[in-house]
């Protein structure tokens, strides 16, 4: 394959985190993604439930098959009902906080392009019973600003049209140039996304130990089975990461539910998860010197590693978090040291001879 230059890292990342996936709707990023990302990748196909397959070969004969799957949904809301004066009802996708909607800027996923902004009453116009409490996704509405013809705005936004939040990032101040954090909307989880292709797309094929397929999986947001279930039955790896973003720590916040911030990646030690190749990868983080924290997830890791694990006849998971500060709302922070973290172990994890030959078929399996 030629080389491609990449572009910078975080010019990377809010690019493909500003492609459109509201749960549901995740094939209409299929043209935004095929742009950015097929000239590093041998083949790129989009399935039936929305799932984006994305392959690179390693030419080494009956090589295995590892997946490394982030999910690629976003959450969102649904119109249910367009109104006079170009207002829009609307029904959440995913579980959105009601305590940040007020007043966001939302792009309509319709006919036509068109923003919006959600609706917020001034204080002056609520009574001391209404300001007590949050309204909720389904009672706030879209204004759209829309003038003209009702009957034009029903035709341009049917029912059913997708709405996601604006994509604006920005860079926070502290640290130095390459360890800043950063926010903006749908870091959950295609910063994940964003971080595998970019170590995968810089990686040699002859370097792979295995034949690698990105997984950029629908429907988790709304589904914890999600579209990562059908993807596993046509992909059949042999063995796989699950990368999501983890809850980071904050002050107030349970440390046991949450993970360090600007201080590497996670990995979770979980019922769900494939023991061995979490020790391995492990072992890997401290042979690469990738800083990581383990983090006790009993029964489950609340991502699609328990899905993983049970398709087919079993796939062994890893599941591996990216630190992530306010989950589900348009301005989601993450560390760009964490992103360069996962990065790396990525390039590690499918680069590691040791995990190929550990988890490949035995001779009577090779396919």
């Amino acid at each position: 394959m030629e080389e491609i230059k990449l572009p910078p890292l975080r010019e990377f990342l809010f690019s493909l985190c500003g492609v459109m996936s509201v749960s549901g709707f995740e094939e209409r990023g299929q043209a935004a993604l095929r742009s950015m990302l097929e000239p590093y990748f041998d083949g790129m196909e989009t399935d039936a439930v929305g799932n984006h397959l994305f392959w690179k070969r390693s030419g080494k004969p009956n090589a295995p098959t590892v997946v490394v799957d982030a999910h690629f949904d976003e959450i969102g809301l649904l119109v249910t009902e367009v109104l006079e004066g170009g207002f829009l009802r609307v029904a959440p996708v995913g579980g959105l906080d009601p305590s940040i909607l007020q007043a966001s800027d939302v792009v309509i996923y319709g006919k036509e392009i068109l923003r919006g902004v959600i609706v917020s009453i001034p204080p002056h116009l609520r009574s001391a019973k209404d300001k007590e409490k949050l309204p909720s996704a389904e009672e706030v509405m879209v204004d759209t600003g829309w003038q003209g013809d009702i009957a034009a705005l029903r035709e341009t936004v049917p029912v059913g049209t997708p709405i996601g939040f604006a994509p604006a990032y920005s860079v926070l101040s502290g640290g130095v140039h390459g360890e800043r954090s950063v926010a903006g909307k749908s870091f959950d989880n295609k910063a994940c996304g964003a971080a595998a292709a970019y170590a995968l797309a810089a990686i040699p094929n002859e370097s792979l130990a295995a034949d690698v397929c990105l997984l950029f999986s629908s429907y988790e947001e709304t589904n914890r089975l999600g579209g990562v279930a059908s993807a596993m039955y046509r992909i059949k790896p042999d063995y796989a990461m699950v990368i999501d973003v983890n809850l980071a720590r904050v002050p107030d916040a349970p440390r046991a539910e949450t993970v360090p911030f600007g201080k590497g990646i996670s990995i979770s030690v979980s019922a769900a998860t494939d023991r061995r190749l979490t020790r391995m990868t492990r072992t890997l983080c401290e042979e690469e010197q990738i800083p990581f924290s383990t983090v006790a997830a009993p029964s489950s890791t609340g991502t699609n590693a328990a899905t993983v694990n049970l398709v087919g006849a079993g796939v062994p998971v890893v599941d591996v978090g990216l630190p992530l500060k306010n989950m589900h709302t348009y301005n989601e922070i993450i560390s760009m040291k964490d992103v360069s973290a996962l990065c790396d172990l990525v390039r590690a994890f499918v680069c590691s001879r040791t995990l190929a030959e550990a988890f490949a078929p035995s001779e009577k399996e090779v396919r």
